[in-house]
């Protein structure tokens, strides 16, 4: 089955979320089976590329509340993320525009699976609060998966990958995403938002039962526990 994931590197549940798909698909026994599709979504394409406004001053100046209010309106989150193995740094986040972190990934599918590159994103900005609206940040996290480095930079030196960030967004909005994250399954079925995981559980094995998809098998017991093969015997 193909899960289309409607995202952006800058919203907290798009980080929970996924964390309750990848389970999901654990749980159910599906992995294996998924293909796995990043789109692109910018929750507010007009951040400044070289800003440094705190987490905190964003969603007070967004919301008309006091500072205060906005770390308050955080833990919720973070406890939330926590729920998922997440420890969010919400007290060194800055707001980032996250255009060039969505041409990366446009350019990364054309060389191979992005699947490692995505998470790193995610990871960097929220666990490790770094800069990834910055080029150096950019650069950086692409080589630690793997990317190569003067190849990286070339691409966020110019426009490369503009219009399909653009048409991922517009694709988005013609199927009904407002808001992420959404997942789309089999251009048939929509979630919108880290729902809880046994919606995500019950959309797998709706989509997989019309897919006529059988689960992997969930192996009982630890190691081999004494096994022979076509090679040899492990007494």
């Amino acid at each position: 089955m193909k899960i289309e994931i409607w995202s952006d590197y800058v919203c907290p549940f798009c980080y929970i979320g996924k964390k309750q798909l990848e389970q999901a698909i654990q749980e159910t026994g599906f992995a294996g089976q998924v293909e796995l599709v990043y789109r692109s979504y910018q929750l507010d394409p007009t951040t400044p590329v070289d800003t440094n406004v705190s987490t905190y001053e964003s969603l007070a100046k967004k919301y008309g509340m006091s500072l205060e209010k906005a770390k308050e309106m955080t833990q919720g989150v973070a406890a939330r993320a926590k729920e998922v193995g997440l420890d969010y740094n919400f007290d060194n986040l800055m707001e980032e525009n996250t255009l060039k972190a969505h041409r990366l990934v446009k350019w990364a599918e054309q060389q191979g699976d992005v699947t490692a590159l995505v998470e790193a994103l995610l990871f960097n900005y929220f666990i490790e609060a770094k800069r990834i609206g910055q080029d150096d940040v950019l650069i950086d996290i692409a080589e630690r998966v793997g990317l190569n480095r003067e190849e990286v930079a070339k691409v966020l030196a110019n426009d490369d990958f503009n219009t399909e960030v653009e048409t991922d967004i517009q694709e988005g909005l013609q199927l009904g995403v407002r808001g992420v994250p959404f997942f789309v399954l089999n251009r048939k079925y929509g979630i919108s938002g880290a729902q809880p995981q046994e919606v995500f559980e019950e959309t797998l094995r709706k989509v997989a039962e019309e897919e006529g998809l059988q689960p992997g098998l969930k192996m009982a017991g630890s190691g081999d526990g004494g096994v022979c093969t076509d090679d040899s015997c492990k007494f």
